[in-house]
């Protein structure tokens, strides 16, 4: 392996640690809010969101840069909709169609995003629903960003 592929990966693991440690920090604060009758549903996302993120793909062992910017209308029931994306793997660009998705939200305001026939995310919402924290939980990826509210 190249020096350059191992620290991607040991990047990667290190960031993967640091969600583990932020997650099991996370309990603490979502027993403060529940107690305060402000936990998160599904309603707590809705409306317009821009997803802004980077990573890798790891290809034959080989770290691709990822980057993108994504439109994403959140219902309000568990459904998303992609409007539009920006997306560029290595240095090419392309603007692939949007699609569908569902994703959860538990009362300490974690859950799941997974775009139909796309990649599946960890989050973490912010109480008032104005930003998600998204880990991409594929193989082979390291992708992080946020999605914040934009209306």
């Amino acid at each position: 392996m190249t020096k350059f592929t191992i620290r991607v990966l040991v990047a990667g693991a290190l960031a993967a640690s640091m969600w583990g440690i932020a997650s099991a920090e996370r309990p603490d604060v979502a027993t403060l809010d529940q107690r305060e009758g402000m936990s998160c549903t599904v309603k707590t996302l809705h409306g317009s969101y821009l997803f802004v993120a980077s990573g890798f793909n790891i290809v034959g062992g080989v770290a691709l840069p990822k980057a993108i910017h994504e439109a994403i209308e959140f219902n309000g029931d568990g459904t998303l909709t992609v409007p539009a994306v920006t997306l560029s793997v290595n240095g090419n660009v392309s603007h692939p169609p949007g699609g569908p998705g569902d994703y959860t939200v538990d009362s300490d305001c974690r859950g799941t995003l997974v775009f139909t026939n796309g990649p599946s995310f960890d989050i973490v919402v912010a109480r008032e629903g104005r930003t998600v924290w998204m880990f991409q939980t594929n193989p082979n990826t390291v992708f992080q960003g946020s999605a914040t509210r934009i209306d």
